[in-house]
């Protein structure tokens, strides 16, 4: 199963390199401020249920102004396919949604960034809609590995397993120590008042 933030990024990357290679091809250096696409750099990474009006009055204009041949536009159109996705509960809408992504970046006037990312969904496509019939998520899994590399960063280098073992049960939830008691209230409810 694969987790939604990690689809929803890796929808987020074409949308970047699409606008550095447009802004690149068009104007001949990297993004400067006052640049139409560069000053909508953050807006197009945006959901577009958090988009106000002004942001799509900006994203609107700059689209027109900087990108052309509407490869841009075309990315953030596929970001916001495959964030549908995830937005329904419905697996069969969600089975019918990635194969609309999927066919809206296999179009022939895709650039090369939805070509590659249309690699990824084809070949994801299962674990990517499993997320609809089980619920479940590899976050506890992420959160497990990410404790397991502080652990062993801060060690600087364990020579023994069974240390480094102990190491990391003691920093996860397997520690007993860790439980957290309830705290002693220092005030009543109702604090009488002093004259």
């Amino acid at each position: 199963m694969v987790d939604p933030f990690h689809v929803v990024r890796l929808a987020n990357t074409p949308v970047t390199r699409c606008r550095q290679r447009v802004q690149q091809e068009t104007l001949e250096h990297r993004g400067w401020k006052g640049d139409p696409l560069y000053d909508i750099r953050k807006l197009l990474l945006l959901g577009a249920e958090r988009v106000d009006e002004p942001g799509w009055d900006r994203l609107h204009t700059a689209l027109r102004a900087g990108d052309p041949d509407g490869h841009v536009t075309d990315c953030w159109v596929a970001k916001e396919k495959i964030r549908a996705v995830y937005a329904t509960d419905n697996s069969h809408l969600a089975a019918e949604l990635s194969d609309d992504t999927i066919a809206w970046c296999t179009e022939p006037e895709a650039g090369p960034e939805l070509r590659r990312l249309v690699k990824t969904l084809r070949r994801w496509r299962t674990e990517i809609l499993a997320h609809h019939h089980t619920g479940a998520s590899n976050g506890p899994v992420e959160a497990a590995n990410l404790l397991i590399k502080q652990v062993k960063r801060s060690g600087r280098g364990f020579r023994n397993a069974n240390n480094y073992r102990l190491r990391i049960l003691l920093a996860g939830v397997a520690n007993p120590l860790r439980e957290t008691h309830t705290v002693t209230r220092l005030r009543p409810r109702h604090p009488s008042l002093v004259a």
